[in-house]
């Protein structure tokens, strides 16, 4: 217990000095966001807004995490993960940033590079981890997958996951007050199962939090790729490595959601010839355009979010 509460301290405390000296800087180099034009309109004067802020917090829970490495090393291939899939992230905003347009890399180029990262972590399980196939299902019970299905689930859980936390990161303090929740969920489970997991979330969760400071509506800086496909990557890996994959679908129903309003709007937009399904897309989109502010939409699906990981818990 001392570990992680001293492991979620020194996250938040690096993220609240880290991400104020940060902000100057991104601002004088010109990192600033750039917004979708088709995007909502109230959103267009958030254009320049320092972005790449998930630097900060992704230093801060390595930084504060390696610290404890020699106790518990389980939680480093999940780590690696993280930061390779933020190093993704990063050169997406570098490009979206040269370009002076809400494109960076090309999704194919993305999709590579995700595969990439996802493969090497799927090697690595199934080399240095025994039994890797088996996974544990809600109520208590497992199940050892066939191989097959095992990497056919692994791919679909761990590409959805990664992407649909980047969807989430769409309103100021959006996916960070999600994610916070998750990465304690995260750090329950993994006490339960002993699986030695909990130094790394709870560091998660304390650079949130830190980052949470600047980040909430206004916010004075944006994650950007580099801080939503850090946390996608950690947040896939974490569950996988905890065997419990079709957790994510209950702790992590607002990605999930996410997700799935963009498919539903895309196939029904091209069924109808034109029509919507949805106001906009992602979802937190829709109910901003219904009228409800940013901080109520962050408010609700966070509160969402805490009901589900409950839920899970209580299934796992």
């Amino acid at each position: 217990m001392k570990e992680l509460a001293w492991a979620g301290t020194i996250a938040f405390g690096i993220s609240v000095i880290l991400t104020p000296v940060l902000i100057p800087i991104l601002q004088k180099l010109k990192f600033g966001q750039v917004i979708r034009e088709d995007g909502p309109q109230g959103h267009l004067k958030k254009a320049g807004t320092p972005t790449m802020g998930g630097i900060a917090f992704v230093l801060a829970y390595t930084v504060a995490a390696l610290i404890f490495v020699r106790a518990h090393a389980e939680w480093l291939p999940v780590l690696i993960v993280s930061v390779l899939c933020g190093l993704i992230g990063f050169a997406d905003d570098f490009l979206e940033i040269l370009k002076k347009k809400n494109e960076g890399l090309k999704p194919l180029q993305k999709f590579f590079l995700q595969l990439l990262v996802m493969t090497l972590f799927l090697v690595y399980r199934f080399i240095a981890v025994p039994e890797p196939t088996r996974i544990l299902l809600p109520g208590g019970s497992e199940w050892n997958m066939p191989w097959w299905l095992y990497i056919a689930m692994f791919f679909f859980m761990f590409i959805g996951t990664d992407n649909g936390v980047n969807l989430n990161d769409g309103l100021d303090g959006l996916c960070a007050s999600v994610t916070t929740v998750v990465a304690l969920f995260l750090t329950f489970l993994s006490g339960k199962y002993d699986a030695g997991l909990g130094t790394l979330c709870i560091a998660v969760a304390g650079a949130l939090f830190g980052y949470l400071i600047f980040n909430t509506y206004p916010a004075r800086l944006f994650m950007g790729d580099t801080g939503s496909l850090a946390l996608g990557g950690f947040v896939a890996a974490a569950f996988i490595t905890l065997r419990q994959p079709l957790l994510i679908l209950i702790a992590g129903f607002i990605y999930v959601a996410e997700s799935v309003s963009v498919i539903i709007q895309r196939y029904y937009f091209k069924a109808t010839h034109g029509k919507r399904f949805f106001r906009m897309t992602p979802i937190h989109h829709h109910f901003e355009l219904g009228g409800w502010s940013e901080p109520r939409v962050v408010i609700v699906f966070t509160a969402v979010t805490f009901w589900c990981c409950v839920l899970a818990y209580l299934l796992a």
